[in-house]
């Protein structure tokens, strides 16, 4: 049961590691299309376009998959890397604080922008 479960979490780990890539990749695509072609000139152009609720939303979405992805990557290199279960519980811990913190701020700057 135990070699099981493992299977499952590896592969949850890997779907969400290959989702999470995907919608970075079209989001930076979408972002680079859209500032070569239509970017926000002054900053209450940028306040009126982040403020748009499909581009905040998409946004959003992206800081989520990019804690996800960072997550997802630096969890592997820890468990595979880090033998001494103290330390690898404590590097464990400070990188989910850091990515936490991180998406929590850019969660809540996206959502002070009107």
């Amino acid at each position: 049961a135990t070699a099981m479960s493992r299977r499952a979490s590896g592969l949850r780990a890997w779907l969400l590691q290959r989702i999470s890539a995907i919608y970075i990749a079209l989001f930076g695509l979408f972002f680079l299309l859209t500032m070569l072609f239509a970017a926000p000139e002054s900053y209450q152009d940028w306040q009126r376009w982040i403020a748009r609720p499909l581009i905040s939303l998409t946004m959003v979405i992206f800081f989520i998959a990019l804690a996800t992805h960072a997550w997802v990557g630096i969890r592997d290199v820890i468990i595979d890397y880090v033998n001494a279960l103290s330390i690898r519980l404590l590097l464990l811990s400070l990188v989910g604080v850091i990515l936490l913190g991180s998406l929590s701020a850019a969660i809540m700057a996206l959502l002070s922008v009107r």
